[in-house]
């Protein structure tokens, strides 16, 4: 057995500690070997610290990932970055520094310009990194692109991605850059589209991209209308149209402003067959001349595939990782040009959210009355909700030659915004 991974992970709290488990498991395996970790208040996970058995383990604890890596990059294969968005590019920069790689927690960033940054800062390390957009690697995914790539659905026309995922008001409460556009001058902009549903997003363009396997559809023209339920400075309902290089239009509705079960629905429409891959349940595809095909989804642990996926990469049983930063342009283009197009967030009008009370969890949720309906005219009809009575003119159509209009947009954004204490 080829000797296992050495990892070191940024962070003990919030997503930092899913992979903690995870690495934990793969070391009993023989997978894995976690050197070591940090956390500026590692005291506060005193509790988790004996769960994960770190003093058992022989793992190194300190304070700053800057002198972890000083200490212990010669005895790293990889570091995890399952930090706040806006400090992987610093993170980044420090990890490749060594020349190492990093396991980037989905999304990179959500600067495009950050991202050139970070994707030049990759060249000096060892391996590529690897941004973790869980769902690519699904081997049924995998199986139903290439199916599409020899053409044996057809022509793809178009794709839409219907994502709904509910989330209590408490949701945004969970750190002080929860929902926000800055935090400490720095880009953020989490939301739905950009963080919690990014992976959905970026399937997306995955089923749409071309001629390789590992390949993202390239953006040509985007226009959004993005909405806020919540009180918050960001955004938390999306509605997106983009045109690909290639002809193709695919719509998004995602939106963290619904309560009751999530619905993660993305449907590529072909010539001769419609696609749906309905997420952690099932594929189906229908024939035009009324076959149906299902393909049953087997449980799938997206962080742990990805985990050892890498390990493959890195250890040369692969070519390349699942997602690399280059592979992630596509998205953080559409992204930010979705706000670019939008100009503004609107609010949902009062009239039509209301508060649902989940008893079971004792959480409140934020409902807007008819939002499936809007969602399924804005994803079979193009009408958007703003033509829809939710007080929106729409956006303008920009490409990526607007991009350079992102910052300025940004900060006017949350200038906008009384809730917002600005980029500074």
């Amino acid at each position: 057995m080829k000797p296992p991974i050495r990892i070191g992970i940024i962070g003990m709290g919030g997503f930092a500690g899913w992979h903690h488990g995870i690495v934990a498991r793969l070391e009993e395996r023989g997978q894995a070997n976690l050197v070591c970790t940090c956390d500026p208040q590692p005291t506060a996970f005193a509790a988790a610290q004996q769960t994960w058995r770190l003093t058992q383990r022989g793992v190194s604890i300190f304070t700053d990932y800057r002198a972890m890596l000083e200490a212990c990059h010669g005895q790293l294969d990889l570091v995890v970055v399952p930090t706040p968005i806006q400090l992987h590019a610093e993170m980044h920069e420090a990890v490749t520094a060594f020349g190492l790689p990093a396991y980037l927690e989905k999304p990179p960033t959500l600067d495009y310009q950050e991202l050139e940054r970070m994707i030049t800062a990759d060249k000096r390390a060892r391996k590529s990194s690897l941004v973790g957009f869980n769902f690519i690697v699904e081997r049924p995914r995998l199986a139903l692109k290439e199916r599409l790539l020899a053409g044996e659905f057809g022509a793809v026309r178009g794709a839409t991605l219907n994502s709904l995922w509910p989330r209590p008001t408490n949701y945004f409460l969970r750190n002080d850059w929860a929902g926000r556009l800055f935090v400490g001058g720095r880009v953020v902009l989490d939301s739905c589209f950009g963080n919690a549903m990014a992976h959905f997003v970026h399937n997306m363009l995955f089923w749409t991209g071309g001629p390789e396997l590992f390949s993202w559809a390239q953006v040509a023209a985007v226009r959004a209308e993005l909405y806020r339920a919540h009180a918050i400075e960001g955004a938390d309902t999306f509605f997106v149209e983009t045109d690909t290089k290639a002809g193709i239009t695919m719509r998004f509705a995602v939106s963290h402003a619904c309560a009751g079960s999530s619905t993660h629905v993305e449907t590529v429409l072909c010539d001769k067959a419609v696609l749906a891959y309905v997420v952690g349940h099932h594929a189906e595809v229908r024939w035009t001349d009324g076959r149906v095909e299902r393909i049953p989804l087997e449980p799938f642990d997206g962080l742990m595939e990805n985990h050892l996926e890498y390990y493959r990469y890195l250890r040369g049983e692969e070519a390349r990782p699942v997602t690399t930063l280059v592979d992630s342009r596509p998205f953080v283009a559409l992204n930010d040009l979705a706000y670019v197009s939008n100009g503004r967030i609107a609010a949902i009008p009062a009239g039509l959210v209301t508060v649902e009370r989940d008893d079971k969890d004792q959480k409140d949720y934020l409902q807007v009355a008819g939002l499936g309906a809007t969602v399924e005219q804005f994803l079979g009809r193009g009408l958007w909700p703003g033509a829809n009575g939710w007080q929106r003119s729409g956006g303008e159509v920009v490409t990526p030659a607007d991009l350079s209009r992102f910052p300025d947009v940004i900060r006017q954004l949350a200038a906008q915004n009384p809730l917002s204490a600005g980029p500074a």
